[in-house]
């Protein structure tokens, strides 16, 4: 696909993808979003029947891929095989779809000890400018029209959904100038931040060591 991937696992089953494009690739969907400025791109979940799950996102009026086959060669010579279906509008703000044909185990890494304590995906902040309609999109998929979520800090309100052990959170600015107005403004809807897990302190991880992603460590139970 013309880029270049490395997985960071946690215990819990989720990971952190970083994407790099060796070359400029303007048809690929994350290329405009990572010319804003880099940062959080996209939200993958893994489903089991990808067939109902791309049905059920299409009857909530979400315009939806049919599976693509992909799949790779470890040097090791094992044959990973993956489908992968995405939304063909709302990139970074809905998510995108992969389902293991191969076992899940031997395409993730198994290593997932990290310094900072990070143990898992807490949540993802996306910012849109209609949180209401994911409660439409997400009805059909989880059976779940999300509960209400308010967060001054960041002076943003909207909903939030549970996605296996993550919550996705979807933030409407509040006021006209804030962080989180200023973000639609500039990048259109798509992910802010992202909360990890640690057994650690809480504490954010300096930017400079996540090429400018927002992360943040919030205290666990691991």
């Amino acid at each position: 696909m013309g880029t270049e991937n490395a997985l960071v696992p946690f215990p819990d089953g989720t990971y952190i993808e970083v994407i790099r494009f060796p070359k400029r690739i303007a048809s690929h969907r994350w290329w405009p979003l990572l010319q804003r400025g880099g940062g959080l791109v996209d939200v993958c979940a893994r489903t089991s029947d990808m067939a109902a799950d791309i049905e059920a996102f299409r009857t909530a009026g979400v315009p939806y891929t049919d599976p693509r086959p992909l799949g790779r060669t470890r040097p090791d010579g094992f044959q990973l095989r993956f489908n992968v279906a995405n939304p063909v509008e709302d990139v970074g703000v809905v998510t995108f779809l992969v389902e293991d044909l191969t076992p899940r185990g031997e395409r993730i890494p198994t290593g997932t000890f990290h310094e900072n304590g990070a143990f898992g995906l807490e949540r993802v902040r996306i910012v849109v400018s209609d949180p209401d309609r994911m409660s439409r999109c997400y009805a059909e998929t989880l059976g779940d029209e999300g509960a209400n979520v308010s967060n001054p800090d960041l002076e943003g309100s909207g909903l939030e959904f549970q996605i296996g052990t993550c919550k996705l959170e979807y933030l409407k600015p509040i006021a006209s100038r804030s962080a989180l107005s200023d973000w639609l403004r500039e990048r259109d809807p798509c992910p802010y931040d992202a909360v990890l897990r640690s057994s650690r302190a809480a504490g954010v991880v300096a930017p400079e060591n996540a090429n400018g992603v927002r992360l943040w460590l919030a205290p666990g139970d691991s």
